[in-house]
């Protein structure tokens, strides 16, 4: 390795650190088990998508811990991708998720998309761009919120 590739190595090294000693509690997709049981089991509960089980977990999880922000992001997003959504109950916990965690990167990227079902590109795009600040290194939520938003759009064009 030369020197500028070393340099670079150290630079990404130091921002992980960084991150992690700030206590980045970013959801990501993130296929391996969480330490965390809830978590855990809402992850099993989605990959069976099992949305009705996810938020009785999270219901639960949330009366124990009112300021994990998890788990109002998973709570909104359960709620979300389950039948007949309430669009007020989802941006009413995407929203307490971002009050106790304002660089939450999943709740941006699910909040963005959740504007998307309501036609508000705008706030779409708000939280994108919030995204594009956060993630110092290309990101997956700024990646797969740009793409549901170009998605969008191209639906929308006549």
């Amino acid at each position: 390795m030369n020197y500028i590739s070393h340099l670079l190595v150290i630079t990404c090294l130091s921002a992980s650190a960084a991150a992690f000693a700030a206590g980045d509690t970013s959801y990501s997709a993130d296929p391996r088990p969480s330490a965390d049981p809830v978590m855990s089991s809402v992850q099993a509960a989605f990959g069976r998508k099992d949305w009705s089980g996810a938020q009785t977990e999270l219901q639960k999880a949330l009366l124990a811990s009112p300021q994990n922000a998890d788990y109002h992001n998973l709570y909104a997003y359960s709620i979300r991708k389950g039948a007949n959504p309430n669009m007020d109950l989802v941006f009413k916990h995407y929203g307490e998720a971002l009050r106790i965690n304002p660089k939450h990167r999943g709740a941006h990227e699910y909040v963005g998309e959740a504007y998307l079902m309501v036609n508000d590109l705008p706030k779409a795009k708000q939280h994108l761009a919030t995204l594009d600040k956060l993630c110092f290194m290309p990101c997956e939520e700024h990646s797969d919120l740009k793409k549901a938003i170009a998605a969008y759009e191209a639906k929308r064009k006549p």
